[in-house]
């Protein structure tokens, strides 16, 4: 079923289960993975000072257009499907989704309660535009535009009740060859993870599989609810391309 090359895009949110997709698909022997390409171009562009803004533009191309090439270019190591870990919300130049009509894309989504607790207790503050609920709806309807088809879209919620049955799911959206070996993976650093892991990926770094799902609503304050409803709608939205919610 797997055809060569596939260009996987998966467009995701901060503080989301990310990190834990990569390295799930990173698991796999024939797939290679990259980390959040155009976030040292995001930071150049915007002068956001977000943690190790400096080192992470010192360490990366941040030339936008070479960037987008590189991601539609050879596939590293030679594999037959490459991983890309993407943040709708860093894609503020004139590259865009529509960049990549031959990619496959997906989304991964999740409650903006919980995404904004996360990032909050990373930074200081956080807006609706640092979460990329809006761009991230934006995209999935044209990359439904794109191939004439919905793409699919997982909520980490539902991808940690039933990693294999969601991750099943992915795979036939975009018809790649299942592999039980994206269950599981290897404690530690990768040389793919983007410098940032050190600041970001200190509980991911750790795990060997997807962690159990947590039934834990965390509390906000006043201000920080106001973000997370003004993304509610956004993430509605969303969920209307999931698979049936678990």
């Amino acid at each position: 079923m797997t055809s060569s090359p596939v260009r996987i895009a998966m467009w995701s949110g901060p503080r989301n289960i990310s990190t834990a997709m990569m390295r799930s698909f990173g698991s796999r022997a024939d797939c290679a993975v990259s980390d959040e390409p155009f976030y040292g171009a995001f930071l150049k562009k915007t002068g956001f000072q977000q943690p190790m803004a400096d080192q992470i533009i010192a360490s990366m191309d941040c030339d936008w257009g070479s960037v987008a090439q590189a991601m539609r270019g050879p596939v590293p190591g030679g594999k037959v499907i490459w991983y890309q870990k993407h943040m709708p919300h860093h894609m503020v130049d004139k590259v865009s989704i529509a960049d990549f009509p031959d990619h496959r894309h997906a989304f991964l989504i999740r409650d903006p309660d919980h995404v904004v607790a996360s990032y909050a207790a990373k930074r200081v503050e956080v807006t609706p535009d640092d979460l990329g609920y809006a761009r991230q709806l934006e995209y999935c309807d044209q990359a439904a535009q794109m191939s004439g088809i919905a793409p699919i879209v997982l909520d980490s919620a539902d991808t940690l009740k039933d990693p294999e049955g969601r991750l099943k799911e992915l795979c036939i959206a975009l018809a790649i060859d299942w592999d039980p070996a994206m269950l599981n993976w290897q404690a530690g650093p990768r040389e793919t993870d983007g410098i940032w892991a050190s600041h970001w990926y200190n509980r991911v770094i750790d795990t060997t599989a997807f962690a159990a799902p947590s039934d834990h609503q965390p509390k906000l304050t006043s201000a920080q609810q106001k973000i997370a409803d003004q993304c509610r709608a956004y993430y509605d939205q969303l969920l209307e391309y999931c698979p049936n919610a678990l």
